[in-house]
């Protein structure tokens, strides 16, 4: 039959036009004249000249070292030795060092029981190999997420069935993977909370939800109640369907047990606080009303029997008294500022606060010899209560004062820096410095004295740290016995 070469011609372009859109080369191996012939796509994908001429060990050459090359060359020659025919995906690196997929196809002709010729296709498959062993690794970092998550997760069909578990939901809820599959979420719910749970299902299936996020009860397979914060999202396919759910399941039972805890230990304390309140009510109210009997008592007595306090008792007798009466007013003081929860604090210069506090005490700066300096930016406010702020400016500087060393006169160093939302006032003395490793717990502590002096009550420190508290502050000191004092005061700054 005779076929026109114009026929002859469009087929061979059709072939071509084939091979170049699907990345198809065809190849050819004689062995019996050692010919190894390839298409120009073959070529191509190769990276070669369209005027290449291969031969048998260069084309195997082409192979990666190792896997690649090794597989080619034995099933070349199973092929060709014993007429097996074969399809397989192997590496090949160009001359620009390029590695790429291909697909390797070969197919022995047989004549009288011999292979007379090796034909065969060669694809590239680079792309899309690569694509699926990407999204391949990607699977399996995803399930490797999935199965070590701290946190239970799971796949849920739309009817509720589990399709997945990872290892923590089971551990929450006692259940292996065999097991828990074989129910439904909603056995697995506490009964007063699956309504809410399937109601916002059902909305993410109609398409209202795309997630929702509730804390809810299920029940554990040793029948215990768990308390988890469960978190789910609708997966839908191309066409916007619903597939199906992933639940992120985040148990919270300790969490809730701890606020129960909490919640007591608050209810307690404000109890005690409600009963301390009203014992300090009573001490104040019922021992003074004491303590100024006593007194009035003791002042009728020095009136009427002057004589009966000419003796050695009385003076003791009213000592004691005194003392009482201070102690009362001690405690009141420390029982006001605790009992004040919401003061109004008010935006104060700093500077001035302490200019004021100097002008009152100038007197006992000039007789003690006292030098102070202060280094305060005239524009520094701070918010606080201006009674206790004079109080605790005051406390500080009649301590470094009153706690100098004996051989020289007292030396008071007043300095600020900011820290945040804080200025940090920085007193320093150069005085009699106090033990910090074997008073530091003790130094804010009612009355508790450090130093032999006279006048020490124990009471300015306590007072002045429950001040600087009240007021949104810290306090805290550094100090070196002999050397000096240094206390670091945070008061709020006012922007």
């Amino acid at each position: 039959m005779f076929i026109p070469n114009t026929q002859i011609k469009s087929s061979i372009n059709l072939l071509d036009f084939i091979q170049e859109r699907a990345s198809i080369g065809t190849w050819e191996y004689d062995p019996i004249s050692k010919n190894l012939n390839w298409s120009n796509e073959t070529k191509k994908i190769h990276e070669l000249p369209l005027d290449y001429i291969p031969d048998l060990q260069q084309g195997i050459s082409f192979y990666k070292e190792g896997y690649s090359r090794n597989t080619i060359t034995q099933l070349f020659t199973l092929c060709i030795e014993s007429h097996i025919d074969f399809d397989t995906e192997v590496l090949i690196v160009t001359p620009k060092k390029k590695d790429k997929w291909v697909r390797v196809i070969g197919i022995a002709i047989i004549e009288n029981d011999k292979c007379i010729l090796v034909q065969g296709l060669f694809q590239d498959i680079d792309k899309k190999t690569k694509n699926a062993k990407e999204l391949a690794f990607k699977e399996q970092q995803l399930r490797k997420t999935f199965e070590t998550a701290l946190i239970g997760m799971a796949i849920v069909d739309l009817e509720g069935n589990w399709i997945d578990v990872n290892n923590s939901l089971c551990n929450i809820l006692g259940y292996n993977k065999v097991e828990i599959k074989k129910l439904t979420f909603m056995d697995l719910t506490h009964p007063e909370d699956l309504r809410r749970d399937h109601q916002a299902l059902m909305r993410m299936i109609k398409g209202e939800l795309d997630d929702y996020e509730i804390e809810k009860r299920y029940i554990s397979k040793n029948g215990e109640t768990v308390w988890a914060q469960l978190s789910v999202s609708i997966v839908k396919d191309n066409l916007g369907q619903p597939e199906h759910f992933v639940a992120q399941i985040n148990d919270v039972t300790q969490i809730k047990k701890n606020r129960k805890k909490v919640s007591q230990l608050l209810e307690t304390t404000k109890n005690q606080n409600k009963r301390l309140l009203n014992f300090a009510h009573i001490v104040s109210h019922n021992l003074r009303s004491h303590y100024g009997n006593l007194d009035m008592l003791l002042d009728i007595v020095k009136i009427d029997l002057p004589e009966t306090t000419n003796n050695e008792i009385f003076p003791l007798v009213e000592l004691a008294v005194s003392h009482l009466g201070e102690t009362l007013t001690n405690l009141n003081e420390v029982a006001a500022i605790n009992v004040q929860k919401d003061l109004k604090t008010e935006p104060l210069n700093l500077l001035n606060s302490f200019q004021g506090a100097l002008s009152s005490i100038s007197a006992l700066i000039r007789e003690s010899k006292t030098t102070v300096s202060i280094d305060i930016d005239t524009d520094l406010f701070i918010l606080g209560v201006p009674a206790y702020l004079d109080s605790i400016i005051l406390n500080f500087l009649t301590n470094a004062i009153k706690y100098k060393k004996a051989t020289e006169p007292a030396k008071i160093e007043i300095k600020t820096n900011i820290s945040n939302d804080f200025v940090v006032l920085e007193i320093k003395d150069h005085g009699q410095g106090i033990d910090l490793k074997k008073y530091g717990d003790k130094l804010f502590g009612m009355y508790k004295t450090f130093h032999r002096h006279e006048d020490s009550r124990g009471l300015g420190l306590f007072i002045t740290k429950n001040q600087i508290e009240a007021i949104g502050g810290k306090v805290e000191v550094s100090s070196i016995v002999n050397e000096g004092t240094t206390f670091f005061i945070s008061l709020k700054k006012y922007a």
